[in-house]
């Protein structure tokens, strides 16, 4: 590998994002998926970063989280779940090893998920216990990740009513700075979505800088001013479409597959074997051979940037991706990530966050309507699949502003109308309208917006019936099932702006 490089600067960027699920479950297994995503790529993740910070490296990864997901990882239901899920996972391993024996490859696979289970287990109870906002206060203070946060819930903000937009960005932002210490200067705009007027709303609540999808802009190479002391940064498609798509790294023959599962162990046996290959046809899951496929694409990738950079003339390449990609989608995604973040600057590639890049900076731009759905517009969320949700969304919306506008306002805290604006801003989530726009879990996003929807109207017509004895029942029986956002305070929706 060659240690000269035309001039040229790597971010890479993970999103980490799930509904909120605490203790309403999720698709299609319950909480399974947070647990799965928690053990195989959260954990992994930050182990790298403490790697990193441990080395004197810093403005290595910029890191998304969003506020639902930081809610769930410091959740004592969430929290003692995933204790009690990872001993099980350690069970499951000897499991494993009685019905794997007869089989040498497959008995070291056995043999390996009992090593991981074990150290994992121990890392969550050296540094978990108390939830993640402790771990990623101290990635944070060491300088050697930056942290993004966001609007409350995971809205799509353009088809948000200004005055909610804003309310949600700001409760979003002091989950973030309560949690972590430091309020993001920076957010992952949910679905990288972009519309009229949110720029403004970005330099109102102190976001500097956001990230859109590379089809929104001309140039990637550089940061692009959008209003006042706003820059977007846009995700380099070339780069990132080399993991992140149908026959990206990760399809590769010798990798783990995903799909695959022995049953009673709940383990994945095989690796991908062929795209058209039956799960029963499968071939055993070959460490050794993964190991050499991650060496290949770890070079790959490396050549791919310094091609780019090249052909930018320098300049700026950002690589975006969900954080869940490696380890839970990818099983060897955490160690290739590793791997190239050390392999780039050797190739004399500066690696660096968002924080770092700021002062790459090119012409203003005017953006559209963008996101990184379908089309690289708003269909997703407002198209013809899903216009019955807008169409909800928009009433619900309307009904809550106008109460808030005729209700008197209160000196002291209203609990029940801070319930009611946690049940708007779960029924607003984005992800509920993506769920069935893609076809995956419509049923069950279908009955989550509907859940949402029905407690916050059933809380406004407690509240304009002037019924508040019962809506306070009943805000606190909803408080006492699911507590996310309890911090939330309804006297910060600012009617003007």
């Amino acid at each position: 590998m060659t240690t000269a490089a035309p001039a040229g600067t790597f971010c890479p960027v993970l999103h980490s994002h799930l509904p909120w699920l605490a203790r309403h479950g999720t698709w299609p297994v319950g909480e399974e998926w947070l647990h799965q995503v928690w053990a195989h790529s959260y954990l992994p993740l930050a182990g790298m970063l403490q790697r990193f910070a441990a080395e004197g490296r810093r403005d290595v990864l910029t890191l998304g989280i969003t506020p639902s997901l930081a809610a769930a990882l410091d959740d004592p239901h969430c929290l003692r779940g995933f204790h009690h899920w990872l001993g099980n996972w350690r069970l499951r391993s000897h499991e494993a090893a009685l019905r794997w024996r007869a089989d040498p490859v497959l008995r070291e696979l056995a043999a390996a998920e009992h090593r991981a289970a074990g150290l994992r287990l121990a890392e969550f109870e050296a540094r978990w216990r108390h939830g993640a906002s402790p771990v990623l206060r101290g990635l944070a203070d060491s300088g050697v990740a930056e942290l993004l946060g966001g609007p409350a819930a995971h809205p799509f903000q353009p088809l948000l009513e200004p005055e909610l937009r804003r309310f949600a960005l700001r409760v979003g932002l002091d989950d973030a700075a309560l949690r972590w210490g430091s309020r993001p200067a920076g957010i992952w705009a949910p679905e990288c979505a972009h519309g009229p007027g949110m720029s403004a709303d970005y330099a109102a609540t102190g976001v500097r800088r956001f990230l859109v999808d590379g089809a929104a802009l001309a140039d990637t190479s550089v940061a692009h001013p959008v209003g006042d002391d706003v820059l977007c940064f846009g995700r380099d498609a070339v780069i990132s479409d080399r993991v992140w798509s149908e026959r990206g790294y990760p399809a590769h023959p010798a990798y783990r597959d995903f799909h695959t599962f022995d049953h009673p162990v709940g383990l994945k046996p095989a690796r991908i074997t062929g795209r058209d290959v039956a799960p029963e046809d499968k071939q055993p899951y070959d460490a050794s051979a993964a190991a050499a496929a991650v060496d290949e694409h770890v070079r790959d990738f490396v050549a791919a940037v310094l091609e780019r950079l090249r052909d930018n003339g320098g300049g700026l390449v950002v690589a975006a991706f969900d954080a869940e990609l490696f380890g839970h989608w990818w099983f060897e995604g955490p160690v290739w990530l590793e791997k190239v973040l050390r392999a780039l600057p050797e190739a004399g590639v500066r690696v660096t966050t968002l924080r770092g890049a700021a002062e790459q900076v090119g012409e203003p731009v005017r953006l559209p309507e963008t996101s990184w759905g379908a089309g690289g517009d708003w269909r997703t969320w407002c198209g013809a699949a899903v216009s019955d949700l807008a169409a909800a969304n928009r009433a619900l919306q309307h009904r809550v502003l106008a109460h808030f506008r005729s209700a008197p306002p209160t000196t002291g805290r209203a609990p029940a109308r801070d319930q009611l604006l946690r049940e708007v801003l779960l029924a607003l989530s984005s992800d509920w309208a993506f769920m069935v726009s893609r076809g995956t879990g419509a049923e069950y996003a279908r009955g989550r917006a509907a859940l949402h929807h029905e407690r916050a109207h059933r809380l406004l017509d407690l509240l304009e019936d002037d019924r508040t004895t019962e809506a306070a029942a009943f805000a606190r029986q909803l408080r006492e099932q699911d507590g996310v956002f309890g911090h939330l305070d309804a006297r910060r929706l600012r009617l003007d702006g």
